[in-house]
């Protein structure tokens, strides 16, 4: 008889659980807190936006972006079928990243790939060249970059993960070009942390993928869906779970975990109201960090101590707000990161991606065009109001993100983004609003501060039929997206197999892609840390 397998968690790792399960012949059953899964992956239809004879506007928790470093997430999209093909053929590439600055805009294109170390650094300064920042600072930063490549894993860990990122560059003494751009810029924008607290050896190996994807990856690095999330991706592969066997079931709040000595007995779900014991041989907690964090118990630290820590991980804000324009704006092929924008704002204007959809069909019949939008620090003052996104309201929040994006692009002789262009917006619900005394935020992201690997669990915790599916644990992908929450849950399932003696193929793992040309330094630098030594270019 096959495993019996709870999961707990409907998001991208308690999907992804699922599937990996499945095709290997357990009996699953996903349990989510909300009607519909996907977590923050899924789109949302806009309430109330359709007329009579429409489909509702399509909103999300943020625009979709699958670099091209992730390699878990689209190898689970080649398994889930779409219209004789797969959901990850509906992935395309974008051809531009816009870096807009107020009174300026630049697009940042590669033009070979790297060879040589030389090489290397031409490229790394090339990335930058335009940004106002002195060449000798700008030499400075290729050189931690260049420091970071040659380095072993083994001083990654050891050393780059205590030391913040604004640190690690050097920030305090370097001029404002370079804190704002290399400092706070890229960190705040692509991985929503701020680099005064943030981890090196998480900040700096993400930023390094990025870059080294937008230098070397054939077809480009950054990739986009060619449609609403849901119905490109997410319902195609809720189906594909069905077409397997997988229960889904909704509106299962997990309100405690239950031992029986040092293994979980029963899992106690409020389903609507109604409290109701699940049991099974295994369970996998794909449950975010601050919703699982209040589920274990002092039993459940006793039981497995590597979870003792799970209160000292942090969180901060990445959502989305989607502007829907009577007449499109194209922007650029790809997405545009506003350097300048005191809320660290990212978007996508997303028509261009989705062909085969009909605008016409979309809410009252007269959008032409959908700006996607995420807003990545919601504690710095705004430029309308003077206060944070957290102490706004849900109108000054969209009147500060549509102020922030003109300052930016309203640099010519006719206005980019025009306030009667404007039809509708639309906030993630996420961000929920008990105001005066602030917002509150349904589903904020795991951050990773210098020294807080140490409070991350591996998938297999020391409770033996307890896993975990979630961005918190530590992965190659170490980072709160949704490539690491599926690796997360490729790891679970491996766990799972060892534990049930399943004769099951075990998922597919992917470390971290570097230039070869980099290995014989690493090698070296692999001896210099033995020996106790610091790296060649000394920190």
């Amino acid at each position: 008889m096959a495993s019996r397998i709870a999961v707990l968690g409907g998001g991208v790792g308690g999907l992804s659980a699922a599937h990996e399960l499945a095709e290997r012949g357990f009996e699953v059953t996903v349990y989510e807190r909300r009607p519909d899964f996907g977590g923050k992956a899924r789109s949302i239809p806009v309430p109330n936006s359709a007329t009579p004879g429409h489909q509702p506007l399509p909103g999300e928790h943020g625009f979709r972006f699958f670099p091209s470093f992730y390699k878990h997430l689209p190898d689970t999209m080649r398994r889930i079928p779409f219209s004789g093909k797969s959901v990850y053929d509906n992935l395309v590439f974008s051809t531009r990243v816009q870096i807009a600055r107020t009174g300026k805009t630049a697009f940042l294109e590669p033009t070979r790939f790297p060879v040589t170390l030389d090489d290397w650094a031409t490229a790394f300064k090339s990335l930058f060249a335009n940004l106002g920042i002195p060449d000798d600072e700008l030499l400075f930063f290729v050189d931690r970059l260049l420091v970071l490549l040659t380095s072993c894993q083994e001083r990654r860990v050891a050393e780059y993960e205590k030391i913040a990122w604004w640190d690690f560059i050097d920030a305090n003494n370097k001029s404002a070009a370079y804190q704002r751009y290399l400092g706070e810029g890229l960190t705040r924008s692509l991985v929503a942390m701020k680099a005064e607290i943030s981890s090196t050896r998480t900040v700096g190996y993400i930023d390094l993928q990025l870059m080294l994807g937008l230098m070397c990856s054939p077809g480009g690095f950054d990739r986009l869906l060619n449609g609403p999330t849901n119905a490109t991706w997410i319902d195609p592969w809720i189906a594909y779970l069905k077409s397997l066997g997988v229960g889904l079931v909704g509106n299962s709040v997990v309100q405690s975990i239950e031992l029986d000595g040092k293994r979980v007995s029963k899992v106690m779900i409020n389903q609507s109201g109604t409290v109701v014991p699940i049991s099974a041989d295994f369970y996998v907690s794909a449950l975010p960090v601050e919703i699982m964090t209040p589920l274990v118990t002092p039993e459940i630290k006793a039981a497995a101590p590597s979870l003792a820590h799970l209160d000292k991980l942090q969180t901060r804000w990445m959502n989305g707000i989607q502007f829907y324009l009577k007449n499109d704006v194209s922007l650029v092929h790809g997405h545009s990161n506003y350097l300048d924008s005191p809320w660290a704002l990212t978007s996508v204007s997303q028509r261009q991606f989705w062909p085969g959809v009909n605008f016409a069909d979309l809410g009252n019949g007269q959008v032409g065009g959908v700006l996607s939008v995420v807003v990545s620090d919601w504690d710095a003052a705004g430029i309308v109001y003077g206060k944070p996104a957290t102490q706004c309201t849900a109108q000054q929040i969209k009147d500060e993100v549509w102020a922030q994006l003109k300052s930016h692009l309203n640099t010519g002789a006719t206005d980019t983004l025009a306030d009667a262009n404007l039809i509708s917006w639309f906030l993630d619900p996420d961000i929920q609003f008990p105001n005066p005394s602030g917002a509150t935020n349904a589903e904020p992201l795991l951050i990773n501060p210098a020294g807080s690997l140490q409070y991350r669990p591996q998938a297999s915790v020391e409770i033996p039929n307890l896993f975990l599916a979630s961005d918190y644990v530590q992965t190659y992908t170490d980072l709160a997206t949704m490539e690491g929450a599926n690796e997360a849950a490729r790891r679970s399932v491996n766990a799972i197999i060892d534990a049930s003696g399943s004769p099951a193929a075990k998922a597919l793992l992917w470390p971290f892609q570097e230039p070869d040309v980099f290995k014989p330094m690493r090698e070296y630098d692999f001896v210099r840390f033995k020996l106790g030594l610091p790296h060649g270019k000394s920190l």
